[in-house]
């Protein structure tokens, strides 16, 4: 049930009644309150630890902010062509607090962001030609560009996906981020192996340490909902690992994230 009030559609809630409060969250109605998917898949995990990310490595957090480009590999990702146009980036400064811009894509020719980013947790493409998507993998790093790639990677897309898969994720400064949901799947044709994931976290001047394990059949799913959600403290860093017993698989993570303001005055 929802009433029009002023032109506003309201929710149950605000008319006295009932209305669940993730739902509440997801409409943007609690204040301080926001809830989003991040996502990664990695088509190649083998027998040791990667990221469950598009980079199909071992993702490395970038230990200071620097001057930052976007780029991609395939030139039609640019501001008048058919691929992607315009990105939307989110991440962290040198002083872990949120920053956003919109940038103008120029094929495989590195563009300097606005910002220095220490952390880059979203790629996001938002305006494209004629494609519909980006023709490319889009890039966000530092160093030499080479061929659309730079150096060092902090973020990527895979090729049309229009959205990074990456299953890392870093809290801006006064905010906790608790995880409440983390869905996992593995694809192995080879009979007879597993798949393992680890959920690890490292909080601010600390180190990595484990959160969760899980081992699944070489082809399956699994989908885990805490009873009291994961809390991540500010500034801290979470990712997802994988690896297989025998051959390679190709896997994919979710989490479930809802990012709360500590306190305000």
């Amino acid at each position: 049930m929802a009433t029009n009030q002023g032109g506003v559609v309201s929710s149950i809630s605000r008319t006295g009644a009932f209305e669940p409060f993730d739902l509440q969250v997801a409409r943007g109605q609690i204040t301080f309150h926001e809830a989003f998917c991040q996502f990664g898949i990695n088509g190649a995990v083998g027998t040791s630890l990667e990221t469950v990310w598009v980079g199909s490595d071992l993702y490395a957090f970038p230990a200071s902010a620097t001057t930052t480009t976007i780029s991609s590999s395939n030139a039609n990702d640019t501001a008048a062509g058919t691929g992607a146009r315009t990105v939307f980036v989110d991440g962290l400064n040198a002083d872990y607090e949120r920053v956003t811009e919109t940038a103008s894509l120029n094929g495989q020719t590195g563009v300097t962001l606005t910002n220095q980013y220490l952390r880059v947790n979203k790629i996001t493409v938002r305006t494209a030609g004629s494609g519909g998507t980006s023709a490319g993998s889009i890039y966000v790093g530092t160093g030499t560009v080479t061929t659309g790639v730079p150096a060092v990677i902090l973020n990527r897309t895979g090729s049309s996906s229009n959205e990074s898969e990456s299953g890392f994720y870093s809290v801006p400064v006064g905010y906790t981020a608790f995880v409440n949901r983390w869905t996992m799947s593995s694809a192995n044709a080879t009979a007879n192996t597993s798949t393992r994931f680890v959920l690890r976290v490292r909080p601010f001047g600390g180190v990595f340490g484990y959160k969760a394990v899980y081992n699944l059949p070489g082809t399956g799913i699994y989908e885990c909902e805490s009873a009291y959600p994961l809390p991540l403290p500010e500034k801290s860093d979470l990712d997802i690992l994988s690896l297989t017993s025998a051959d390679t698989a190709y896997v994919s993570t979710q989490l479930q994230i809802i990012l709360v303001k500590n306190r305000t005055e």
